[in-house]
């Protein structure tokens, strides 16, 4: 379903990356954090995953500056060869491939989130709080948050722990939810480590899919309220104009009929009045003088 690409870093280094496409208009970017066994099978199936679900994703190849295009299984000799490079890791260049990633999915899809699984979740933490371009980011079982989680993060972040995680303690879980009250912390009863890897005998289905559910809601929260609102014009534009023949003209007798005002009376002339008074007065003393 996916891509090859390769992206180039700050400092010019170029590193390869797994990238997946939507098939309609991305909701968002994701960027995927690989754990120590690389962008292997189970990393590319995540990023399908979050393409079906309308995101657009990229997984950095983080170790290529150690081992180019590296990848592994969970054999036990696998796992012994790559937690060879636990003692290598260079926080600072993890970040500089993975911010790589992040400006990549930028120019493309708009706001942009990050997931990372163990080694990644511990990168997907440090990234909150030092990468000033993410909208939200979430970690599943980072064995190493507990030793940054002075750093306050700069976005929203969710984290998921196994109760029955041997490497990363109950302890340690409460030290990062009293330090970082700010983040929404989920711990899973039946879950170990790498709960959600389901290409191993880690993989817990119920606390996977669980989890699974909160992060596709906290990605859809958290980059949909990143997106720019449309300008009030705009939408005003897009609404549908009602036609001019659909308009339904007001009842006759609903119409109020307006109050006719009555003429007022002219007042008679006053000079008339006293006209007839004196006419009168002299008629009465004609006939008095003749009797």
């Amino acid at each position: 379903m996916g891509t090859k690409v390769t992206l180039t870093a700050a400092d010019g280094f170029q590193l390869g990356a797994y990238r997946a496409d939507p098939k309609g208009p991305p909701r968002g970017g994701v960027v995927v954090i690989q754990e120590i066994f690389g962008v292997n099978h189970h990393i590319r199936a995540v990023c399908d995953r979050l393409a079906d679900a309308g995101f657009r994703t990229m997984a950095p190849q983080v170790f290529d500056r150690m081992v180019p295009n590296f990848e592994s299984g969970y054999s036990e000799a696998e796992v012994a060869k790559a937690r060879e490079f636990i003692p290598r890791l260079d926080w600072a260049k993890l970040m500089l491939d993975a911010s790589a990633a992040v400006d990549a999915l930028k120019k493309e899809s708009g706001p942009v989130a990050m997931i990372g699984f163990c080694m990644g979740g511990t990168v997907a933490f440090i990234a909150a709080t030092r990468l000033g371009g993410l909208a939200a980011s979430i970690c599943y079982y980072g064995g190493q948050i507990v030793r940054f989680a002075d750093n306050k993060p700069r976005c929203s972040v969710q984290m998921h722990f196994g109760e029955k995680d041997a490497s990363i303690t109950t302890g340690d879980v409460e030290t990062i939810r009293q330090k970082r009250p700010e983040c929404e912390i989920f711990t899973y009863p039946g879950a170990g480590h790498a709960f959600n890897r389901d290409e191993s005998a880690s993989y817990e289905p119920n606390s996977a899919r669980i989890a699974w559910q909160r992060s596709l809601a906290f990605l859809t929260k958290a980059l949909g309220n990143a997106r720019p609102k449309p300008p009030a014009l705009a939408v005003a534009k897009s609404l549908p104009v009602r036609p001019a023949s659909s308009v339904k003209p007001k009842a006759k007798s609903a119409l109020r009929p307006k109050k006719r005002s009555k003429p007022k009376k002219k007042p008679k002339a006053k000079a008339r009045r006293s006209g007839k008074k004196r006419a009168k007065t002299k008629a009465r003393k004609k006939s008095k003088s003749r009797r």
